[in-house]
């Protein structure tokens, strides 16, 4: 009789309040604890992040929590994907060891926070501009988690490198006691950036989301000669399909997020956003502009943002 092998790998412990969370959190072993927070409808993307922090930390949290501030009135909250026994699955094969998935009346006791931790100007532009509020509400619900999770690194995708750009801010403006660390964009075969967003593309539309990674390679392919150079390039990708709206389509530096002028020379974040559809979507790609550039997969100037106290 032949044996067969078996995944040895353990279930995470689950925590859905506070008071569990914190008992998981004394349980493990060493107090060298990542977190990777998302909203549910892990993909192999979140799967990246989480690899990530567990070959640098003994312990990961996954936090799964649908966060109500940063949605808008006319936004998807409602049909956003909900798929719990999925996402436990891919917790449980990338090692993680807590898994805190509250209710919103657990994150927020109280009903609507009364106060909340403000973006400031930088989050009033780009997805700001097209979604007010959104960056209020998403630093507030980090803000809460990393409190709660006691962790000492935070992993993010650099696929959203606004909400990056802000949570380092806020790290360092309010001195977090945390490592902010990015993760360079997971893609899928076809090139579309992973999101969980993608599940509500049909393949008619999944056709045309295509054209947002194009544009970005074509970008990053002209980046040598110069910000005009690359803002053309992915402008004729795009503009090739008119089926994608495009809300924007910008080279900007990854610090201020302000549009670099034709000398610039150095790193520089080129980033898209267009309906497809029904579906909003978001993709960019950190590049170096000027002789020898083209794209990078994260800034090389700030890998990590720390702040001690």
């Amino acid at each position: 009789m032949t044996s067969q092998s078996t995944d040895t790998r353990a279930v995470p412990t689950v925590a859905m309040t506070r008071e569990e969370l914190k008992a998981a959190r004394e349980a493990l072993p060493s107090r060298d604890v990542a977190v990777v927070m998302t909203m549910g409808a892990l993909h192999e993307g979140h799967a990246q992040l989480i690899r990530a922090a567990r070959q640098r930390h003994d312990h990961v949290v996954v936090t799964i929590f649908l966060n109500p501030l940063q949605f808008g009135p006319k936004e998807d909250l409602s049909r956003y994907p909900r798929t719990f026994d999925d996402d436990m699955a891919i917790c449980t094969a990338a090692g993680v060891d807590v898994v805190f998935a509250p209710t919103p009346d657990v994150v927020y006791p109280d009903g609507d926070p009364g106060v909340r931790i403000s973006a400031g100007p930088l989050g009033e532009l780009l997805e700001g501009a097209s979604r007010p509020g959104h960056f209020d509400g998403v630093l507030t619900v980090v803000g809460k988690l990393l409190h709660l999770t006691a962790a000492r690194s935070a992993y993010f995708g650099q696929k959203d490198a606004q909400q990056l750009l802000l949570i380092r801010r806020m790290v360092r403006d309010l001195d977090v006691p945390v490592d902010v660390v990015s993760v360079p964009t997971v893609r899928e075969g076809d090139g579309l950036a992973m999101s969980s967003r993608n599940t509500y593309l049909t393949p008619s539309d999944r056709e045309v989301a295509r054209c947002l990674s194009r544009a970005l390679r074509a970008g990053a392919d002209a980046a040598p000669f110069g910000p005009s150079a690359v803002r053309r390039a992915a402008r004729e990708v795009l503009v090739e399909e008119p089926l994608a709206l495009v809300d924007y389509l910008v080279l900007v530096h990854p610090h201020t997020l302000a549009d670099v002028p034709e000398w610039y020379r150095g790193e520089a974040l080129l980033a898209v956003a267009a309906r497809i559809g029904t579906t909003r979507l978001i993709d960019n790609t950190p590049l170096v502009v000027g002789p020898g550039g083209g794209a990078v997969d994260v800034f090389s100037d700030v890998p990590h943002a720390r702040a001690d106290v």
